[in-house]
């Protein structure tokens, strides 16, 4: 098999066309058990992933458009390539999609082979665009740096979230009422 075609194939990972589907399909299931559980305020981490996904062109696209640094020269030095987006698109719609659904899982090896798969596939897309020569290796780590916080975000919502009862109130887990 030819290098080239297997890395642009792992940066394509990173498209819109292929991470956004995959999450809208994981908000969809996850909104559907939710609500047929009756779990209280299903429609939040659906909700919140959804949310997170549109912030990512909302803050990828002005960063670029700021920094205007030029790509590798396979893609012509033409300018707009820090920080990667297709790297933050794979990162947020994979990541999110990880965290809405780890609730929904059950046994810890499922989880976690959840976790390390949403790993994989987020290192290979980076992976597949640098060694592609779409984006310099800083483009990628300044994204998985940016999603780190937009998923750090996401994972405060969910938490907060798990940790109420059916009747809205804190649980008596979550600490002083």
């Amino acid at each position: 098999m030819d290098p080239l075609r297997l890395y642009g194939g792992l940066a394509d990972l990173g498209n819109v066309t292929v991470a956004v589907p995959v999450l809208a399909l994981v908000i969809g299931y996850v909104a559907w058990r939710g609500r047929s559980a009756g779990t209280d305020r299903w429609w939040l981490p659906p909700l919140a992933a959804a949310v997170l996904m549109a912030l990512v062109p909302v803050l990828v696209v002005p960063l670029k458009e700021l920094i205007d640094r030029p790509g590798p020269p396979i893609m012509h030095s033409g300018p707009g390539y820090y920080p990667s987006g297709h790297t933050a698109t794979a990162s947020v719609a994979y990541g999110a999609a990880t965290m809405v659904l780890l609730p929904w899982l059950r046994g810890r090896s499922v989880r976690r082979a959840l976790v390390v798969a949403c790993a994989v596939v987020n290192l290979a897309v980076g992976f597949g665009l640098v060694r592609r020569g779409y984006h310099w290796p800083l483009d990628v780590v300044a994204s998985w740096c940016l999603c780190t916080v937009l998923l750090t975000a996401l994972w405060l919502v969910l938490s907060r979230n798990s940790c109420r009862t059916s009747a809205g109130t804190p649980s008596s887990s979550s600490g002083p009422s």
